[in-house]
């Protein structure tokens, strides 16, 4: 078995990598062809196609959350949304229950 030299094999390694880098941006050019052909076809435009943004529903901004659960003692609150807070977590694990901390 003949050993090669870590510097041919970096050498075949870029040589593929540039190789496997034409061959994307070629095929990419192709796919962009096809759809450019088809969109001159069928007289569509980017409006027509549209974007991630208009094909789903903007989100309402519904504000803040109201305080589900506070901790008395240092006025912390947790909406029940998420993850549990660690002040929380302490004090359920202590024993306590959590109905103790709804507001």
């Amino acid at each position: 078995m003949t050993k090669i030299d870590l510097s041919e094999l970096l050498a075949q390694r870029a040589a593929l990598e540039k190789q496997i880098a034409d061959a994307q941006r070629e095929q990419r050019g192709e796919a962009i062809a096809t759809i450019k052909g088809l969109m001159a076809e069928y007289g569509l435009t980017l409006a027509d196609i549209g974007s991630r943004a208009a094909a789903s529903p903007a989100r309402r901004n519904t504000g803040k959350v109201a305080a589900k659960y506070v901790n008395k003692a240092t006025g912390e609150t947790w909406s029940g949304r998420g993850l549990q807070p660690n002040w929380l977590k302490a004090a359920v694990a202590a024993g306590r229950s959590l109905s103790e901390f709804a507001v």
